[in-house]
């Protein structure tokens, strides 16, 4: 068992709490390893977690982030550990087993769980999102703007698969390092893989790190993952929906994935009876006219750009009603 520690540039009494612990965990038997830097400035989550992951030795890994201050933790090999810090994510005393028992079933997966969000009324949507994702969706949502189907502080997978798909991106502040390492997972082939019991106390920080990375950032990436991954398999394809998201979606995507839309559609009937959406911005002419149909009359398959859990079931239910197969019919986008 093994604790790995790294310190990016913190300035707390973060070191104080953790010597202690050092030297009651090793009189356990756990050894604890701790690395860091005291410069002005942070590097960054990507590196403090490459150098966690560097300095250990573990043959499996599993995160636990110290979400507040600049404290990176990494358990490696098969171990559990409970100490943590008012601000911090906490583990059940299972997680480690459960993941690892898991992972040994799944070596070319990133393995999640569920988790028990803190405060309990923080980000009520996408706690139900995280928590109650179908196995199949774990790999079908994966274009959301939710991130990953997994979510990062809940991570576990083996050092030999991680070497395989990272290192994480350092490049600091901006950057979504845990997005961006689990497109590349998902390009290598790699599966996703939850266990379904709360092993995490997940705490909701506005001021987390997560929260420098520029929405515009993130939807760049998303795009661009869809038009690499799904928009491939398709000779044409449905916006679904009319308004402000999908419509910046069209404009997004490459022009020749935007010759492969051919409509939008909804329920709203005053987009409907407006007939086309022409896009102003376009370099062809004529300018795309683009039609706006009721759902019903549209043609799968579908993107749809409408968030999910907001509508009272009324979106939901009219998806259902098609009788479609989610990732070959459609795909969730918002």
């Amino acid at each position: 068992m093994e604790l790995s520690i790294f310190n990016d540039a913190s300035k707390d009494k973060s070191m104080t709490i953790i010597k202690k612990w050092k030297k009651k965990l090793e009189g356990s038997g756990i050894l604890v390893v701790i690395g860091g830097h005291d410069s002005p400035s942070p590097r960054g989550v990507g590196y403090s977690k490459n150098q966690a992951v560097a300095q250990s030795s573990g043959s499996y890994l599993c995160f636990l982030d110290a979400v507040w201050n600049r404290w990176r933790l990494l358990l490696s090999q098969v171990c559990h550990l409970g100490i943590s810090a008012p601000q911090d994510d906490v583990m059940m005393p299972q997680r480690v087993r459960l993941q690892h028992e898991a992972a040994l079933r799944h070596p070319k997966s990133i393995i999640g769980c569920q988790v028990t969000r803190e405060p309990p009324n923080s980000t009520e949507r996408y706690t139900r999102w995280i928590n109650q994702l179908a196995p199949d969706q774990l790999l079908t949502q994966v274009f959301t703007s939710n991130g990953p189907t997994v979510i990062m502080p809940t991570w576990f997978c083996s050092r030999a698969w991680f070497a395989h798909v990272g290192p994480f991106d350092e490049g600091g502040r901006g950057v979504p390092e845990d997005l961006l390492f689990f497109y590349e997972h998902l390009r290598k082939g790699g599966g996703v893989v939850r266990v379904d019991q709360s092993l995490l106390l997940y705490r909701y920080h506005p001021g987390a790190a997560t929260h420098s990375v520029l929405e515009t950032t993130i939807w760049a990436h998303r795009v661009r993952f869809l038009e690499e991954q799904a928009l491939p398999h398709w000779a044409t394809f449905t916006i679904w929906n009319a308004g402000r998201q999908a419509r910046r979606l069209y404009r997004s995507l490459t022009a020749g994935s935007q010759r492969k839309v051919a409509a939008f559609c909804d329920v709203d009937e005053n987009k409907i009876r407006k007939g086309f959406y022409c896009y102003e911005g376009s370099q062809e002419r004529p300018k795309p006219r683009i039609p706006v149909l009721h759902f019903r009359a549209a043609r799968p398959p579908f993107v749809i750009c409408v968030k999910l859990d907001l509508t009272g079931g009324a979106f939901e239910d009219n998806l259902r009603s098609l009788n479609l197969q989610e990732g070959r019919d459609f795909l969730h986008f918002s």
